[in-house]
């Protein structure tokens, strides 16, 4: 392994236009943000086709770094195709290669006007393809805080984790000292990131920016490898910020499922040491005689039995006596009732529930006044049920997104076996903190009424539309 990759297949449309420059513009007379002004001028006004010219990115399938100029792509309609039979250590190190980079680096772009190198210039370039792209911001003080962030997620936040990472994948001589170095500088950058992002939901504006791409993008080697969830317990809201992005549609086409590290990725073993040079057959004689010694000798007991693998604990949940309630025999009922829900699926519910085996629990989200923007409210709340998987075998929930104007209420109905909430759910999805959860007291008519409105998806509910529901099943 010598680097951090995903293994995806890229292909994205060119739909925008690429223009040639004509002379030099300062950015004060050729601001990106401005419409009356293009950010490429060109004599001619060329504008290259998707048969007449594609951008073609150099690197293996996954690169974390091309991964930044793939994503902007995806945002702002533009072609990039990854170069065909890309193999890293072999393509980069031909004389075509050097060509466009000296250091033999991926990625390169080849473009219209010749390569481009370094991974945030590509991203860049990709991004002022499009005239007035939104992921430049719309003012000069954004495209600032834009150009401020890139800086910071490459000079704070990748090149702590990349010294983190690395050394342990043998691509780095590893240091102890130097690797608690560079995790206490994460800390302190992580630190700042959680800050800031404890009253932004995106780095830059309301929507995502190329800020957030590239941060994304770095933060992502440092979750999947060594940056369990212990770790970042501490940074609550760049957790709640890192998931709210990688479930983008755009990022999670390129990234698919992402998963945080459990532990800390290992040190790379050391390289074995020579063999020895091989020892010289002995004579079929003395074969012999050893055979017998070895026969003579008698066996020694010294009491101890070889040690066996330890069985993997079982979860808590599953030592409670036996239900009388099927939980996947209710997934099954729920999932199969297209008509007179309430007369199948809902009394189907009362009748197979156990009160001793599992309990009801609402849950209403501690912060709605955040809940301003709509997709990002539906994307939060996905998050949350993404996280929850390690619960399935044990639970199923249904989230309410409330209001037809923000800010947008977040509420859910959970049932869980036991007659708690499992500990494992609280202590590995930190998303359950962030909601107030109240035990459903089923001796309350209006309550158990509210539990089949909530399973049934009634609107309106509690007097106000439902911009969306999800099931967790």
């Amino acid at each position: 392994m010598t680097g951090f990759s995903f293994d995806h297949q890229v292909s994205v449309e060119y739909k925008g236009g690429a223009e040639k420059r004509r002379g030099t513009t300062s950015l004060r007379q050729r601001p990106c943000f401005r419409k009356s002004t293009p950010i490429l001028n060109s004599a001619k006004a060329d504008v290259f086709s998707v048969k007449e010219m594609a951008l073609i990115l150099h690197a293996q399938k996954g690169n974390k770094n091309a991964t930044k100029a793939i994503i902007a792509a995806e945002y702002s309609g533009v072609q990039v195709e990854l170069a065909p039979n890309f193999t890293n250590g072999v393509s980069n190190k031909t004389p075509e290669f050097i060509k466009m980079n000296p250091l033999g680096k991926i990625p390169v772009l080849e473009t219209p006007d010749g390569p481009i190198f370094e991974s945030n210039a590509i991203a860049r370039y990709v991004t002022r393809v499009v005239p007035d792209n939104p992921l430049y911001g719309s003012s000069l003080i954004e495209y600032a805080h834009i150009e401020q962030w890139i800086d910071f997620s490459a000079t704070e936040i990748d090149e702590n984790i990349s010294k983190w990472f690395f050394p342990r994948i043998g691509s780095g001589v590893f240091l102890p000292l130097a690797e608690e170095a560079a995790i206490s500088q994460l800390k302190r950058s992580l630190g700042a990131l959680n800050t800031y992002l404890a009253s932004n939901t995106y780095l830059v504006g309301h929507a995502v920016t190329l800020a957030d791409i590239i941060m994304t993008c770095n933060l992502l080697p440092g979750f999947m490898r060594v940056m369990t969830k212990s770790f970042t317990a501490e940074f609550p809201h760049v957790e709640r910020y890192f998931w709210t992005m990688i479930n983008q549609p755009n990022f999670r086409k390129i990234f698919g499922e992402v998963k945080q590290a459990e532990k800390v990725f290992p040190v790379a073993s050391k390289k074995p040491s020579e063999p020895k040079e091989a020892a010289k057959p002995k004579p079929k004689e003395e074969l012999k005689k050893e055979a017998k010694k070895e026969q003579a000798k008698p066996k020694v007991d010294d009491g101890e039995e070889e040690e066996q693998p330890k069985p993997k604990p079982k979860n808590p949940l599953d030592l409670l006596p036996p239900s009388k309630m099927i939980l996947d025999d209710w997934k099954r009922l729920y999932s199969n009732t297209k008509t007179n829900f309430r007369e199948i699926a809902i009394k189907g519910f009362w009748d197979m529930y156990d009160p001793e085996g599992y309990s009801l629990w609402f849950c209403d989200y501690k912060y709605n006044d955040e809940n301003t923007v709509s997709f990002v409210t539906l994307n939060k709340v996905g998050g949350f049920l993404q996280r929850m998987d390690l619960a399935r075998k044990y639970a199923f929930g249904k989230m309410l997104v409330i209001g037809s104007e923000p800010p947008f209420k977040v509420k859910g109905l959970w049932l869980f076996r036991g007659q708690e909430i499992p500990q494992f759910v609280m202590d590995e999805c930190y998303d359950m903190e962030l909601y107030e959860w109240t035990k459903v007291d089923l001796s309350d008519e209006a309550q158990k009424e509210r539990v089949n409105q909530m399973i049934e998806d009634q609107e309106p509910f509690e007097g106000e539309a439902l911009l969306d529901a999800k099931c967790f099943k």
